[in-house]
């Protein structure tokens, strides 16, 4: 009994940080609608900024507690700045180009907290007077987490009255309802959406300052609190602050009890819940059916206005890179088959999101999934490599088929989330399943065929499945099912009226994505000898999206494009700095803020512009 209520007790403990990040990240979202990937970046700002005025001020409970609230009103303030300086630039862009920015956010935060607090790990001391223990049951429990326990329910009463009994706050809940009736009673927008992004980064920062002296700030804490918040915000329901906190709850004692009774599945056992949650209440515990995004579809250009003269330019393209080899050396011949590869797993993203109108925050199951059932072809069995590269598109669309006809049922962000759990499930049984996928050490010695063996072979036998595959994918899009995607995508009810099954036809192309990251992650493993779970990881997915966005989600060129941009980037930049994150970073927002439908869908509108003034 002893150790149930002291668990008990650790999961309430945690649940309050959680809370409070989840809670500002539904809070901007449900104003704002941005799907704010930075948030994460703030709770790691308050950790440190805390941390650093701790260490500054007086050791004293005031110094302390001062240092705290210091740390969330900078955390804020710098959210505010960001949302000055950048968002407000770019609030009618398609919402995930808003992510994109934010992500670029990420990065440059990263750099800088590595630059200003370095690497290591920093643990800030408990407050004084909160230094002890009490016994709870005969077992000691540390004072100071008991006064966390009391934070969460304190502050959900403070914004229950702070948006039900002020003028402010009833703004924010209408705008949250219908932000263009907010407009047009004569509210100004702008400071209201200023005003919620500093509430959200405050709540953010309070967050990573409160949890220092149970948790060191590091740098990891960005993505992996985020993944976390986003998954708490899902499953209440996006903009519900009472469902955020109902599953900050459900979330933080699951985990507490997790550790100990089922160790094995502790790393992906929120995301299970997530999934499990998604799969009975489309949206969140307290959430309400949204209108659906502009992120995807709304906006997209019609794929086939520019496309078709984009294309004519594929063969000869195609022809100069065959070409290679013999002028360029074995290095830059091993960065373009991997610029090819990735081109064709963006390629397989962009078929989702664009014809589709499906984000996902998730792709890299299926990029993963086709490298290990390359990967084990060749260890297990002793298949040779066109036998893997046939199992890879296989495994992978075997996972979609499985999983598929849960995903298609969602949109927006519940949808993203959904493929997001499938993923880190996925990963956590690469990760952790040893004996077959050899976890973290993974599967070495996945070598092309001896006929195959040289880079220009292999690069060559790499641009052709990828070029086909490319050119497969765009048949599809313009073929009757793609235009009956398309159709699902920008008029789901007219489409259903024509006779449409848009379940079996967004599932089917769900699966079509999923088998061509497949091969994609086949020639990957390949490409590398190995396989690792990371390929598996967020970060591979946070990868694809960035090449789509990039390149531009309303035309099927805009994948290379953002495999080459993205990819050169990353080569140039980390060789000249340590600092590339940072770098990147802001090339990237720059992008957004200069082409915010992405590079090549920028081209092809400057073309059209030309092509009308003529």
């Amino acid at each position: 009994m002893d150790f149930v209520v002291i668990q008990l007790l650790n999961g309430l403990a945690s649940a309050s940080s959680l809370f409070l990040v989840a809670c500002g990240l539904s809070i901007i979202f449900g104003v704002t609608r941005i799907v704010n990937f930075a948030h994460g970046s703030f709770y790691m700002l308050g950790a440190y900024i805390a941390y650093s005025l701790v260490e500054l001020l007086p050791r004293t409970p005031l110094g302390f507690w001062g240092g705290v609230a210091l740390a969330a009103l900078a955390v804020g303030a710098i959210g505010g700045a960001v949302e000055i300086a950048l968002l407000k630039r770019i609030y009618r862009a398609p919402e995930l180009f808003q992510l994109l920015a934010t992500f670029g956010v990420v990065l440059v935060v990263a750099d800088l907290a590595l630059k200003i607090w370095g690497a290591e790990e920093l643990l800030a001391p408990r407050p004084p007077g909160l230094r002890g223990a009490v016994m709870i049951l005969g077992r000691a429990f540390p004072q100071y987490d008991l006064l966390l326990i009391a934070v969460g329910p304190v502050v959900l009463a403070a914004l229950w009255l702070l948006f039900h009994r002020t003028r402010w706050g009833a703004l924010v809940r209408a705008a949250t309802q219908d932000r263009d009736m907010v407009a047009a009673l004569g509210v100004n927008q702008g400071r209201l959406f200023t005003g919620v992004f500093f509430l959200g980064s405050l709540l953010a920062g309070l967050g990573g300052a409160l949890q220092l002296p149970r948790e060191a700030a590091n740098l990891q804490m960005d993505l992996s609190t985020i993944a976390e918040a986003f998954v708490i915000t899902v499953v209440g329901g996006m903009g519900s602050i009472a469902g955020a906190y109902v599953a900050a709850l459900l979330v933080a004692v699951l985990q507490a009890f997790g550790i100990v009774v089922f160790p094995k599945i502790t790393l992906v056992l929120i995301f299970l819940v997530m999934a499990v949650v998604l799969a009975f209440r489309p949206y969140g515990l307290f959430g309400r059916a949204a209108a659906e995004p502009r992120a995807a579809g709304a906006e997209a250009q019609p794929l086939g206005a520019g496309d078709g003269r984009a294309w004519r330019w594929v063969v000869p393209g195609l022809a100069l890179l065959a070409v290679l080899p013999p002028l360029a050396g074995g290095y830059a011949v091993s960065v373009v088959t991997e610029i090819v590869i990735l081109a064709l797993f963006a390629a397989s993203l962009h078929f989702m999101m664009g014809p589709g109108g499906m984000p996902s925050f998730g792709h890299a199951a299926f990029f993963g999934l086709g490298a290990y059932g390359a990967a084990l072809a060749a260890r297990d069995v002793g298949a040779p490599m066109l036998l893997g590269l046939a199992v890879a598109p296989v495994a992978a669309a075997l996972l979609a088929l499985a999983c598929g006809w849960f995903c298609v049922r969602l949109s927006g962000v519940y949808l993203a989330m959904l493929t997001l759990a499938v993923a880190q499930i996925v990963w956590s049984v690469a990760f952790q399943w040893t004996g077959i996928t050899g976890g973290d050490n993974g599967i070495l010695g996945v070598w092309p065929a001896d006929w195959a063996r040289g880079k220009t072979v292999f690069y060559l036998l790499t641009l052709l499945l990828c070029g086909g595959s490319l050119w497969l994918l765009r048949r599809i899009v313009f073929a009757p099912f793609g235009a009956a995607l398309r159709g699902g995508r920008d008029a789901p009810r007219r489409a259903e009226a024509s006779g449409i099954d848009l379940t079996a036809v967004r599932w089917t192309g769900f699966v079509i994505a999923a088998l061509f990251a497949g091969l994609a992650g086949g020639l990957f493993a390949y490409s590398k000898g190995s396989v690792f779970p990371t390929y598996i990881a967020i970060s591979r997915s946070i990868d694809a999206l960035l090449m789509v966005l990039l390149g531009g989600i309303g035309t099927l060129a805009g994948p290379p494009v953002g495999a080459v941009v993205f990819v050169g980037l990353q080569e140039e930049i980390s060789r000249y700095t340590d600092l590339w994150r940072l770098l990147l970073g802001l090339v990237i927002i720059t992008l957004v803020v200069a082409f915010p439908e992405g590079i090549a869908g920028f081209a092809a509108r400057w073309r059209r512009r030309a092509e009308g003034a003529t």
